[in-house]
């Protein structure tokens, strides 16, 4: 289905700050939906003397009158004459038209959408029946449309800067509470004041303010000084009540705020178990990460106090290894969770490598791309191999470098078809003729070879450069990724 902008620029002549204002209403009008109880759809001219649908919505309070989606369709002037006369008079009209599959005429409003000074296009409003006379929350409700669709035509609502509907915002079902200019409740639907009964709060609203009533909202001052909506959360004990503060205007004064109240306590206790269940996760990741760390540096120590250089390379590459994993459990003690930025790992074991007492030779390490978010049990052995990678480059590429050549390794990072590629490749001597990685003459080549293996079930080729390109060794692992 086309959007909006794409039918708006093949089928009208709207600007684009007019279409850009056409979508903040479309993202803000399930509400006026809701206040009347209507099926509604955005019409502009086509430049052919009729009309082309935008968007549509429905009502989610009222079975809705309109089955089928008109978007994009063309709707004439001869079958909504309503239309070309509030084209013509820039005002809200109203009457009434037949649908299709309704037996009798169903009522409609056009109402004219303002721009710059400008009608650049109608809201059509399809009402339909009310279930016996109006009550008095519905009567408001519709009050309170009437209020916006003046608003729709001046260009004050939508609002510039804020939005008042769509996921997460509270809904005109949750409860409505309508504020007068004096700042007086003029009316309170029954779950808004369900809502305040929560608070505490048992007193008759009609005729008070909400701070006489001994609650203080912020957020609605601020909405009446600043002609803005306003949101704020109001707790007292395990209770939480969203209020969500609309201005109304007219004529760019303001004549009243409109509030959508929802009770928020379980999201409020979802939200601190899921706060307290991160904490708790982070202090695991940063007492295991200071635990290697203790390791790593035990290690380090016996190392320096060994007198068998044998023994003291074992340990230095234990504590290297134990570092590997630490950098991993740093970064998720920072942002807990099953996956984490292989970006922030990278440049710790870059450092670990570069700053490392094995390398005869001082090299220089570049990083190339990124392979994203990794799963943890991704992350962690893919660290220890890169790591032990660069440190077996590191060691053993450069035995041939005098003091003036510069050792260089480079990892490449990136994802290619399902698959994390990471290739890392120096521009030393190469491999010996009879080097194989069956058969690897180091414990570090045997960790990587059954960690890329065994855990990670990818694959991995370590080969000279080919003939061509230049001298080094290529090592290139590809891990699937996890569905």
């Amino acid at each position: 289905m086309a959007t909006l902008s794409e039918i708006a620029s093949l089928r009208t002549s709207l600007a684009d700050e007019a279409v850009a204002h056409l979508h903040r209403l479309v993202a803000a009008w399930s509400l006026l939906a809701d206040l009347s109880f209507s099926d509604m759809f955005l019409v502009a001219p086509d430049g052919h003397h009729d009309y082309v649908v935008l968007a549509q919505v429905r009502p989610n309070n009222r079975a809705t009158m309109l089955v089928d989606d008109l978007v994009g369709t063309t709707q004439t002037s001869s079958r909504w004459p309503l239309i070309a006369s509030a084209f013509e008079s820039k005002k809200v009209v109203k009457g009434e038209t037949h649908l299709e599959g309704v037996d009798e005429e169903v009522p409609n409003w056009i109402i004219p959408v303002g721009f710059n000074g400008e009608m650049i296009a109608a809201l059509v409003r399809v009402q339909g029946p009310l279930r016996g006379p109006a009550s008095a929350y519905e009567t408001v409700y519709l009050d309170i449309f009437d209020r916006f669709c003046q608003m729709v035509g001046d260009a004050t609502f939508p609002y510039r800067e804020s939005d008042v509907a769509g996921p997460g915002f509270p809904r005109v079902g949750d409860g409505i509470i309508l504020i007068d200019e004096r700042g007086l409740v003029e009316f309170s639907t029954p779950n808004a004041t369900n809502a305040l009964h929560r608070l505490g709060l048992y007193k008759t609203t009609e005729g008070r303010s909400l701070k006489e009533m001994g609650l203080h909202v912020r957020e609605l001052e601020r909405a009446k000084e600043y002609a803005m909506p306003r949101r704020e959360d109001v707790a007292r004990g395990d209770v939480a009540i969203d209020f969500l503060c609309a201005p109304l205007l007219a004529h760019g004064a303001v004549t009243g705020v409109m509030v959508i109240v929802r009770d928020v306590s379980e999201l409020k206790r979802l939200d601190r178990q899921i706060t307290s269940k991160d904490a708790a996760i982070r202090e695991v990741h940063h007492r295991v990460k200071n635990n290697l760390q203790t390791v790593s540096s035990l290690l380090k120590l016996q190392a320096r106090r060994s007198e068998e250089s044998v023994v003291r390379t074992a340990l230095l590459e234990a504590e290297r290894r134990i570092r590997s994993i630490a950098v991993v459990h740093e970064v998720l003690s920072r942002e807990p969770g099953d996956v984490v930025e292989f970006s922030e790992i990278i440049p710790s074991l870059v450092t670990m490598v570069e700053e490392s007492e094995f390398g005869p030779h001082e090299v220089e390490i570049f990083v190339d791309g990124d392979l994203g978010s990794l799963p943890t049990d991704i992350a962690t052995p893919l660290a220890i191999v890169l790591a032990e990678i660069m440190m077996n480059a590191a060691e053993h590429a450069f035995l041939d470098f005098t003091s003036t050549d510069v050792g260089v390794i480079t990892v490449t990072l990136r994802t290619l078809k399902n698959q994390y590629v990471a290739e890392v490749r120096d521009n030393g001597r190469g491999l010996d003729a009879n080097f194989s990685l069956e058969v690897p003459h180091s414990l570090g080549l045997s960790i990587v070879r059954d960690l890329v293996r065994n855990q990670l079930r990818g694959t991995i080729v370590m080969q000279s450069a080919p003939e061509g390109e230049g001298t080094g060794t290529s090592v290139v692992i590809r891990v699937p990724q996890t569905s």
